[in-house]
């Protein structure tokens, strides 16, 4: 039986609307964030479920600091192995995704990824861990919208708060005390080379602290930090 043509335009109308209204309750958080800091993220909620589905009891290392609370060794680290442009593009680094879309090609697999610090505070904040066939587009809206309202420091300071650095560990505060037993004020450089090299895979390198491929990455990341220009 054929849908009458009344009811699937009154179908598209409403699932339009519900998108519209869906962009404006994102972009309400986002405003909301310009001035008050994100007590928890959509990735941080998602690792929570996983780690009490195995001990019920289980809760997540996280506590907010200020961005002038945080080492310019840890902003500089993770700028250059992170985002290097970060200051200057618009939220999207194009070049960066050119060269990882032939790195990949090239490889047959996905091996390195064209993601600005923009982008992956998108996807920490709001959207879950499954891949759907919308969500690179949803992240591509959030990003224009945290560029939008949000100044570079700003974005870099959530960044830092909610950021992935291990089983649970989440932030740059949480880290430094987790692995140095320090402030994250109080990182030294190599501290911060370590904990910017643990970045694309912290649950890893949680468990394997010395593995090689993490060390090289440290040395590289040392020897850049002085170039960085940082928010």
């Amino acid at each position: 039986m054929k849908m009458p043509r009344s009811l699937f335009w009154r179908i598209v109308f409403w699932l339009f609307t519900l998108l519209v209204l869906y962009q404006l309750w994102l972009f309400a958080h986002i405003v909301w964030w310009i001035k008050f800091d994100p007590a928890t993220s959509s990735f941080m909620e998602d690792r929570l479920e996983v780690m009490q589905d195995k001990n019920p009891d289980a809760e997540l290392k996280h506590k907010w600091v200020d961005y002038n609370k945080i080492s310019k060794n840890l902003k500089r680290a993770l700028i250059v192995s992170e985002d290097a442009k970060f200051v200057d593009h618009e939220g999207f680094d194009w070049e960066g995704i050119q060269k990882a879309y032939e790195k990949n090609m090239k490889k047959g697999k996905i091996v390195a990824g064209g993601s600005t610090i923009s982008q992956q505070l998108a996807k920490n904040l709001f959207l879950s861990t499954k891949r759907t066939p919308w969500r690179k587009g949803e992240e591509v809206i959030i990003t224009l919208m945290l560029e939008a309202v949000m100044d570079k420091q700003r974005i870099f300071e959530i960044y830092l708060n909610v950021i992935e650095w291990g089983n649970g560990v989440f932030g740059a505060e949480a880290a430094a005390r987790h692995y140095f037993g320090v402030s994250a004020a109080q990182l030294s450089p190599e501290q911060a080379a370590r904990l910017a090299a643990m970045v694309p895979n912290p649950r890893f390198y949680d468990r394997n602290r010395q593995a090689p491929g993490m060390l090289r990455k440290t040395f590289l990341i040392l020897d850049r930090m002085p170039d960085a220009e940082i928010p």
